[in-house]
């Protein structure tokens, strides 16, 4: 991640320290003073579900091009997780939603993000794929393409819903922290 030099506020430059009442290096303008937080992005996303099946989507974007994965990219302001996760599945599969409960959070500090995934049922049968997205696919268990699975978020939230699945439910929400970098 490259670094600030410049004050959003007032344009001056700004430097690295830790403020007064904090503990952490911030940015902060030689000038205003003004104190600059830098926050980790939240991706959100769901698990479509329909007549026994999921809904992937494989990758017409980098990071990760040609890989599967689930409907899922940033928040936006003035959204709520559940609008985005259902937002994100109509812009990726042209695909609408009803969002259930919450299925998995996964820490990724090494990137600066949270990726939270939904359970979700799909509206109806219609889907297809959408800008960011070169195929999308109605699939069983045995159907996911395991080997080309986009990210560790998506497989530890696949992994974890069809054991919920296979055990009778119920969905439990489930946390982790991945630290190494995609291979």
């Amino acid at each position: 991640m490259t670094g600030m030099k410049y004050c959003n506020q007032c344009g001056q430059p700004v430097t690295q320290i830790v403020p007064p009442g904090d503990n952490r290096l911030r940015y902060v303008c030689t000038a205003c003073e003004t104190v600059h937080y830098q926050n980790p992005k939240l991706v959100v996303g769901c698990v479509p579900e329909w007549q026994g099946r999921i809904l992937i989507c494989r990758r017409a974007i980098e990071p990760r091009y040609g890989y599967w994965t689930l409907p899922a990219g940033f928040m936006e302001n003035a959204e709520t997780t559940a609008e985005a996760a259902a937002r994100e599945t109509q812009e990726e599969a042209l695909a609408d939603v009803r969002i259930l409960e919450p299925l998995a959070m996964v820490n990724v500090p090494r990137i600066n993000q949270v990726h939270l995934m939904y359970r979700a049922e799909m509206v109806s049968g219609d889907f297809e794929p959408g800008p960011e997205s070169l195929e999308v696919s109605l699939v069983t268990e045995v159907e996911i393409p395991w080997d080309r699975i986009a990210f560790p978020s998506v497989r530890f939230t696949l992994e974890n819903y069809f054991a919920d699945l296979n055990a009778g439910g119920p969905f439990r929400f489930r946390t982790t922290n991945i630290t190494r970098p995609i291979s």
